[in-house]
């Protein structure tokens, strides 16, 4: 849980900034603002709850030191930010509390999720209301594809790219030599969406899935899928699960102890962290940790570190730089028109995305495109809880288009009504 005590009393009740000096932060209390027509107000939305619900904690935690660096700095366009935070616990929810930070709390822009499915629900009322929504842990395709919009900007990576990036590591360390894969997959869009892709890269590559299940996304006991393995002999298993899914199904795979490898479509660093050393196994994919050997990078984990005692997740990434975004966009436009503001996203300008390259939105999707990273298990003691996994170099290499790891327009066709 966030650290009460490092938060000012005012935190303990809801997050409003007044004044650039003056920033009171909650990660507990319904959204309640004061009227004030002077800040730039930003609706943030992701789960806080369930499990997705430590990942949302992430999320919360990137956002808020971003709003307090863009403030202690004047702000955008000499207007302090302000953040509404809300739980968006599921589809339905996250449309009604969208709509509401539209209607009553006159928001200038939404931000956040991690569902796919609610992240869909909140770009429908965002393009409604004709409000830019920048979405920052959704990873289905087709919110880039036939769901896409005008409106809505991706700082998360897409499913292909999670797929492709982990296909180079499997290719390199010739995991993909053994054919008979097994898959367990979350039971809603975003897994279904990432199973899809795999099985894509796999008949690419001449293997067979010999079954996938689909887990609820509740689901705490794996023994018997685990049974089914053993009693299977895939050449490999390939995990589609997300949030603490992933984190329990890593600790009774090792409790187990099968000789079979792992591997995974989707990783965040919760889920390392809560699987703990001697449980993270696997070789897996993830948009960027705290690992990253490049200059904004370390600052970014520094400052993030001092503020709230612990080193960032991939999650705590995206919101962060959502803002950061939002407020150079304002500053370089000197405007917080929503046309004009995207009219400049889609331009092709450059952002320090806290890795080696920078990166950008692609104008046809509205992707941001960026270095990712695979991770596996450290080798050796590690020097804390923090550095049971080791970093991978940056996919894709120096001398590749960041285009390789992404769908094309062919591929994953989105009109812009």
């Amino acid at each position: 849980m966030i650290d009460k005590k490092k938060l000012p009393d005012q935190a303990k009740r809801r997050l409003v900034v007044g004044t650039v000096a003056t920033v009171a932060a909650s990660m507990y209390a319904p959204a309640f603002v004061r009227a004030n027509s002077h800040t730039i107000k930003i609706g943030h939305l992701t789960p806080r709850t369930g499990f997705l619900g430590p990942m949302g904690e992430y999320a919360m935690m990137g956002a808020t030191l971003a709003m307090e660096e863009v403030n202690a700095s004047g702000g955008a366009l000499g207007r302090p930010f302000e953040i509404l935070f809300e739980d968006s616990v599921n589809p339905k929810t996250a449309s009604s509390k969208a709509q509401r930070m539209v209607e009553r709390d006159n928001v200038d822009f939404l931000v956040g999720e991690i569902s796919s499915s609610s992240g869909l629900a909140i770009s429908q009322v965002a393009t409604r209301a004709q409000k830019m929504f920048l979405q920052t842990g959704c990873n289905s395709d087709e919110l880039r594809g036939k769901n896409c919009s005008r409106y809505m900007f991706h700082l998360e990576a897409n499913n292909s790219m999670y797929v492709n990036t982990i296909g180079r590591e499997m290719l390199r360390q010739n995991m993909v030599k053994g054919k008979r894969w097994m898959a367990f997959t979350a039971d809603y869009a975003f897994g279904h969406d990432l199973f899809e892709k795999t099985k894509r890269f796999m008949d690419a590559n001449g293997a067979i899935f010999v079954s996938n299940d689909l887990v609820p996304t509740d689901a705490t006991e794996f023994s018997s899928l685990i049974l089914k393995i053993r009693q299977q002999k895939p050449d490999l298993v390939m995990s589609n699960l997300a949030g603490n899914s992933t984190t329990n199904f890593m600790k009774q795979y090792k409790e187990f102890n099968l000789p079979i490898p792992l591997a995974g479509a989707d990783l965040n660093a919760v889920s390392i962290w809560g699987a703990g050393e001697g449980s993270f196994q696997g070789v897996w994919p993830i948009i960027w940790t705290h690992q990253v050997n490049a200059p904004s990078a370390k600052v970014f984990t520094e400052s993030f570190t001092k503020r709230w005692g612990r080193p960032p997740d991939n999650q705590a990434v995206g919101d962060y730089l959502a803002i950061k975004i939002l407020a150079r966009a304002m500053q370089e436009t000197k405007t917080i028109d929503t046309q004009k503001l995207i009219a400049y996203l889609e331009s092709g300008v450059k952002f320090d995305v806290l890795r080696q390259r920078e990166g950008y939105f692609r104008p046809w999707d509205h992707q941001l495109l960026f270095e990712m990273y695979t991770v596996q298990p450290v080798t050796g003691k590690p020097k804390n809880k923090w550095d049971v996994m080791q970093t991978s170099a940056p996919v894709p290499g120096p001398n590749e288009s960041l285009e390789v790891l992404a769908p094309t327009a062919e591929q994953n066709a989105c009109t812009f009504s």
